[in-house]
């Protein structure tokens, strides 16, 4: 993209899985990750909210390192079954009773991203519906102990085996439930 050439984009993201999808939009882009930035969020934000407000701190954090040329993406997804909010698990056991509850039933991935530059900044969030057959108690034991998803919000990646086997139905962008919904990010930095 013409109008990007002035700038030096940042991803500030650990996921190798966001750093995959952005490499798909054929944009040079390096990576800086600032250690504990608070992912906390204000009491009584709905579900669909948190992931866009977490991205807009994040990009805030980095704000005061951040040069004149550079654009900077921050992102963070949550997984949302009504109106609960399932994260990272904490442990194993936590990674089975999250795929226990989204077992036979559709969810919402919601990702928010923030893109920063000290001039602008414009943020969003993509919400993509997933639907899961009714998996058996076996193949949530295999996934979990082979694939050991402790780094994936709603303890599953799309891209793996539990996708490949339990994922019936899907409603929006499969990217944005990998991580980075970049077809939205591509128009977005286009406004740059």
């Amino acid at each position: 993209m013409e109008n990007l050439k002035n700038y030096k984009i940042i991803l500030a993201s650990n996921s190798p899985r966001r750093r995959e999808l952005l490499r798909g939009l054929d944009l040079d882009f390096e990576v800086r990750v600032l250690p504990g930035i608070d992912e906390s969020y204000p009491p009584g934000l709905g579900a669909a909210e948190i992931p866009q407000y977490i991205a807009v701190e994040k990009a805030e954090a980095n704000r005061a390192g951040m040069a004149g040329d550079e654009l900077l993406i921050t992102a963070d997804t949550v997984v949302v079954l009504g109106e609960e909010v399932l994260g990272k698990p904490r442990d194993d056991d936590d990674a089975r009773r999250i795929l226990h509850l989204l077992s036979g039933r559709t969810h919402q991935v919601v990702t928010g991203v923030c893109l920063m530059t000290k001039q602008m900044k414009r943020q969003f969030s993509v919400s993509t519906g997933v639907t899961f057959r009714t998996l058996l108690d076996a193949e949530i034991d295999y996934y979990v102990s082979t694939y050991h998803p402790l780094d994936k919000a709603g303890a599953y990646g799309i891209q793996e085996w539990i996708g490949y086997i339990g994922v019936t139905g899907l409603t929006g962008s499969y990217f944005n439930v990998m991580g980075l919904p970049v077809q939205r990010i591509y128009e977005e930095l286009k406004l740059f």
